[in-house]
């Protein structure tokens, strides 16, 4: 998973997202490309009710507007790499 919406853009555009979750009270306009490639790659979107909400399911201390749960062949490749 990458939580952001510049690392979610960056693994969207390489074809390595599965699937992305976006919080209900992000601002649109941050959330309007995340979207467009969401649709263009038919990759399912999920909400959470907040910011907050969703920064805590990734684990993390702060809230994000978006997430990206990345394919499996991916996560294993990145997993190798460590």
């Amino acid at each position: 998973m990458v939580v952001g919406l510049k690392q979610s853009l960056r693994a969207m555009e390489a074809g390595q997202v599965e699937k992305i979750a976006i919080a209900g009270d992000a601002e649109e306009t941050v959330l309007s490309r995340i979207r467009e490639l969401a649709g263009a790659q038919n990759i399912p979107v999920e909400q959470a009710e907040s910011m907050a909400q969703l920064g805590r399911l990734c684990g993390i201390q702060v809230g994000a507007a978006v997430a990206a749960f990345l394919k499996e062949q991916t996560v294993n490749r990145v997993e190798t790499r460590r």
